[in-house]
């Protein structure tokens, strides 16, 4: 017991200071270590439709892409600069708290979630994937075509001057000076994801161990059987739907506050498939690999940026760095897959117990 609270203890403290660490070497560090605890609230959330319930689905970005347009609409003059009756209403812009803009946009993604479950309950593996994959493109298609004849979304050139969060007068968008010590802006963004890591990983945990979280695996494993048990599927899968949506949702509005600006481009299939690749690169179903995943493959790219530019320089430019960088980043995932088919840190296998320790 001691030895856990321990290391728990060592975690917290470095996961305090490594931002402040990271800053001295400038802020694109801690930039990337932003990204990537929101690409771990993405996965984590997916998590719940694949890992828990079984349930693949290829359009989780479209929730991200919600989210982020809540947030833009309603933290950005767009809406007062386009109808009038709006600045009339709202004569210096719809500036919505962080407290309020945190719950409508899980509310929305859960809805918009659940909306894409109902007709899908009777479909399961390629069917579901492909159907999930249209709804994920439907949305992306309507963000870059909502500017007429009403603009809504101002289509492909995408939301602006979008408001930074303010915690109880902080302004997480502006440096904290402390004495001779600052604070970059970046920083104070990675605290406040952290805590929204930390509280999504708690969730998932208690559902992970609830009777909800019991059904769903039961649906994953053998659906006609978890009928036979008398567990409602139909509401089952809803409920995944819904639950895994709100956090796509959630990281969609915080993407949007930290951005500063949002576009349809950002919410392609290929963010689709890459939060997927989280999931099933790290490990289905278990949170710690889910993390892991996530981690890797959001940092991985930015890590290669430094080595396909060299690449790119003694071939005399004919390998271009972004398809470069691309393409290690696949060729690392099949290894991976190739050496790990269960996943980085997949889930102990039921019924097994973990080997005993050598004294």
């Amino acid at each position: 017991m001691k030895n856990k609270f321990g290391v728990i203890l060592i975690a917290a403290i470095g996961l305090l200071i490594v931002p402040l660490v990271a800053q001295q070497f400038g802020n694109a560090w801690v930039r990337i270590i932003d990204i990537a605890l929101l690409y771990v609230l993405l996965a984590l959330g997916l998590n719940i439709v694949v890992g828990y319930a079984g349930l693949l689905d290829l359009g989780y970005v479209a929730f991200y892409a919600m989210g982020a347009y809540l947030f833009g609409l309603m933290a950005s003059p767009h809406l007062s600069d386009t109808f009038p009756a709006f600045a009339a209403m709202f004569p210096n812009g719809l500036h919505t708290s962080l407290l309020i803009v945190i719950p409508l946009a899980a509310v929305l993604a859960a809805a918009l979630g659940a909306l894409l479950g109902a007709p899908t309950l009777k479909l399961r593996g390629d069917y579901l994937a492909i159907v999930t994959l249209g709804f994920g493109e439907i949305i992306r298609i309507f963000l870059n075509n909502l500017d007429h004849p009403v603009n809504i979304t101002n289509g492909p050139k995408g939301l602006g001057q979008i408001d930074s969060i303010r915690i109880f007068g902080l302004d997480l968008g502006k440096n904290l000076n402390i004495g001779d010590f600052q604070i970059s802006s970046v920083t104070l963004y990675y605290y406040l994801f952290l805590l929204l890591v930390i509280g999504t990983v708690v969730v998932c945990y208690r559902l992970q161990d609830s009777r909800i979280g019991r059904a769903w695996m039961a649906i994953r494993e053998d659906e006609i059987a978890a009928k036979a048990m008398g567990i409602n599927t139909r509401n089952m899968k809803l409920l995944a739907f819904g639950m895994g949506a709100s956090f796509g949702g959630v990281a969609g509005a915080m993407f949007g506050a930290f951005q500063g600006f949002v576009s349809p481009e950002s919410f392609s299939l290929m963010e689709s498939v890459m939060i997927v690749a989280m999931v099933v690169l790290g490990g289905i179903g278990h949170i710690p690999g889910v993390i892991l995943g996530a981690v890797l493959l959001s940092a991985l790219p930015e890590v290669l940026r430094y080595v396909a530019g060299p690449l790119q320089q003694m071939t005399d430019g004919r390998l271009d760095a972004a398809i470069l960088r691309q393409l290690l980043i696949a060729l690392a995932m099949i290894v991976i897959m190739l050496l790990r088919p269960r996943g980085l840190w997949p889930q102990p296998e039921h019924g097994k117990a973990a080997p005993a320790p050598v004294k």
